[in-house]
């Protein structure tokens, strides 16, 4: 069976990107990929706690799983290693579309899976690294960074959902099942009334 697995690490990011690109790989191979796994989860947690960890045992000798790039399956280099060696043992192919690597479980995918893994925590270090380094800059040249001490967001969770809420008040609904129907805390709801 072919596995298409995507992951993003937070629901500000969108799983179209990384779904168009396996479709679009498969359609030109002629494969069809017949189970799904998305997940909103970020890379650093357990493969065990992830969605990832169940479609592993129950994948079988010969499946493939399709991923966009090999940091998918996890956010550093030991993580992504186990998954690629619990793979490489059951015989579960695993490939990427980005990079185009298919590994199985000869010594030469072995090889390819370190190094790759290798050079992707390599870069994502650089990158949080040069991040580090440009947040300190502009500390030293006495730029304020984040947002002001006290201040808050003039956009809230409510926001553009006032008419709405009045209606339910004049309705003498509590803020709790406000909050319910809106998907927020009671407590958000009292907040934002008593703001507004």
């Amino acid at each position: 069976m072919n596995y298409g697995y995507i992951r993003v690490s937070s629901d500000k990011q969108t799983v179209k990107n990384q779904r168009f690109e396996i479709e679009n790989y498969c359609k030109r191979n002629g494969m069809v990929i017949n189970i799904w796994i998305e997940e909103t989860i970020s890379g650093i947690t357990k493969v065990e706690n992830r969605e990832l960890g169940k479609l592993l045992k129950k994948m079988k000798k010969g499946d493939i799983l399709i991923c966009s790039e090999l940091s998918r399956l996890g956010r550093n280099l030991l993580m992504i290693m186990g998954v690629l060696n619990e793979c490489m043992n059951r015989d579960i192919q695993v490939w990427t579309i980005k990079d185009n690597y298919r590994l199985g479980s000869d010594i030469s995918s072995k090889v390819l899976a370190f190094a790759f893994g290798l050079s992707a925590e390599i870069e994502r270090n650089l990158i949080s690294q040069r991040t580090k380094e440009a947040l300190a800059r502009k500390k030293a040249e006495g730029v304020i960074l984040g947002r002001p001490k006290g201040s808050k967001s003039a956009r809230t969770k409510l926001t553009g959902q006032e008419k709405r809420i009045q209606e339910l008040l004049d309705k003498k609904v509590s803020y709790s099942a406000i909050g319910r129907i809106l998907g927020v805390h009671r407590l958000t709801v009292s907040s934002f009334v008593n703001k507004n």
